[in-house]
């Protein structure tokens, strides 16, 4: 009976190990010119990191399954400077003792590049990146922090930070929070559910309308002295704050939930809106 019991506890040990035992895959690639990266993933987590490098380093990590046929299958293609990556996740995540199963996508990138992520379920990670970004996840946060060009960011499901960005921002969450920081050119953010908290730094300018927009949450906006825009505010229920002087001209609103006018003159529309939850635009 013992020598029985032993053995069995001796296989499960065995199958913990195997499942505790992180697998990896990494490939370098080389390139001429600026790369452009694309991942397509089911279900990963996606992290990005630039330096002064002449290639692409990927890296991936499996925890709990195997790289390979019956595990995490992964295919990969390079023409020119254009890479693609698929990863192909299992369903089945968790271990019967409860043993978190997960996979990781390290991209190391020269700092002018172009990419397009998407992950299934996963949160995406960007870090120092410059050029043409496009991050979706289906479940996850996402985040960026410093570099410069453009950049549209979608999740289902997660919350949006953006740090010291320059350039164009179009950034939307079914659910989440959003909280961002840069010196815009463009600036569209929306989320169905969550706050947003923005600030243009000083020499943002708009080069097209912007919009901000929640369907419940509370709105702060800062913007830099001498910024020009018409602005059209409004919220479902709650109260509005202005650090600025707004003109409101003939046929233009000012109420307790909804103005319309211009600030510094005027330009570009500024939308700001709120299903539920005060607004507040400040001096950043």
């Amino acid at each position: 009976m013992l020598r029985r019991l032993a053995s069995t506890l001796l296989i499960f040990f065995a199958a913990f190990c195997s499942y505790a035992r992180a697998e990896e895959w990494r490939k370098t690639y080389s390139i001429v010119g600026k790369p452009e990266m694309r991942v397509e993933t089911n279900d990963a987590e996606i992290r990005v990191s630039a330096g002064d490098l002449k290639n692409v380093e990927a890296v991936v990590t499996a925890q709990g399954y195997k790289i390979g046929s019956g595990g995490v299958t992964i295919t990969e293609h390079q023409v020119g400077d254009r890479i693609e990556l698929n990863l192909h996740t299992p369903s089945f995540h968790v271990f019967p003792f409860g043993l978190h199963k997960s996979v990781r996508v390290e991209l190391n990138v020269p700092r002018d590049s172009d990419l397009d992520l998407h992950s299934g379920d996963g949160n995406i990670t960007v870090e120092n990146v410059s050029g043409t970004i496009m991050l979706r996840s289906g479940d996850g946060a996402i985040r960026v922090n410093a570099g410069k060009g453009s950049f549209h960011i979608e999740t289902g499901d997660g919350r949006v930070e953006c740090r010291s960005i320059e350039g164009e921002l179009r950034a939307e969450t079914k659910d989440g929070a959003v909280q961002v920081d840069g010196l815009f050119t463009a600036l569209d953010l929306h989320t169905g559910d969550g706050s947003i908290d923005a600030e243009a730094r000083p020499g943002s300018r708009m080069l097209s309308p912007w919009s901000v927009r929640t369907g419940d949450g509370n709105v702060n906006l800062g913007l830099p002295d001498g910024f020009s825009a018409d602005v059209d505010v409004h919220t479902g229920d709650g109260h509005i704050t202005l650090d600025f002087p707004v003109t409101v001209e003939s046929g233009a609103s000012l109420r307790q939930n909804a103005i319309r006018g211009k600030i510094n003159g005027g330009g570009e529309l500024l939308e700001i809106k709120t299903g539920d939850g005060n607004i507040r635009l400040r001096r950043a």
